[in-house]
């Protein structure tokens, strides 16, 4: 699995399971038991800042030859679909319908059924959730500028471009008009090549 940027919406499920309170399920979470392996697993994921897919989860837990075995993959996301359903884990949003869908932890504390308190996240761990938010929200908030100026680059490339044709299609060639709108798409042009190589 890639480490790649989050969503605002991803940033926003991390932050409410960090600051979550215990949450009270009405299912059974015991150690060696599947549904506490998942829960454990969607937890080692979201310290890392990634919400993984039920592959994801298997691969962790079980190996390859699980993660590939059809059966295994559609009985894990029965467990998964119950958890939902009890409160433990969110099923996010699908990018593309061909994606797998992705799980998030609705909280790093529980009380389960048998009133036991399953705490999953030491303070380190949440501390490194929060600083990874921290930096998340920073690279959000520099990749927005930054999508900002290439859209606006590309803006004025489009106009300065048209400006320049436009003045040679006319029946006299007016320089006042067409050298400022040629110089000005040249100039865009090497500006946004730049930032798009550095991306």
């Amino acid at each position: 699995m890639t480490q790649r940027r989050l969503l605002l919406r991803e940033i926003k499920f991390l932050e409410e399971a960090a600051s979550a309170d215990i949450v009270s399920i009405n299912l059974r979470l015991r150690e060696g038991e599947y549904q506490y392996n998942l829960v454990k697993a969607i937890a080692s994921f979201q310290f890392d800042l990634m919400f993984p897919d039920v592959k994801d989860l298997i691969w962790r837990l079980y190996g390859e030859e699980k993660a590939l075995d059809l059966q295994f993959i559609r009985k894990i996301q029965t467990i998964l679909k119950k958890m939902e359903k009890s409160g433990i884990v969110r099923i996010l949003p699908k990018k593309s319908p061909w994606q797998l869908q992705r799980y998030a932890l609705l909280s790093f504390r529980f009380q389960d059924s048998d009133k036991n308190l399953i705490v999953l996240a030491t303070d380190q761990q949440m501390k490194q959730v929060q600083d990874g938010l921290h930096s998340a929200l920073t690279e959000q908030d520099i990749g927005g500028r930054s999508y900002l100026r290439t859209l606006t680059l590309t803006l004025i490339l489009v106009v300065s471009y048209a400006v320049a044709v436009w003045a040679l299609v006319q029946p006299n060639l007016g320089p006042i008009v067409f050298v400022p709108g040629l110089s000005v798409s040249v100039i865009c042009s090497l500006l946004l090549g730049k930032m798009l190589a550095e991306k």
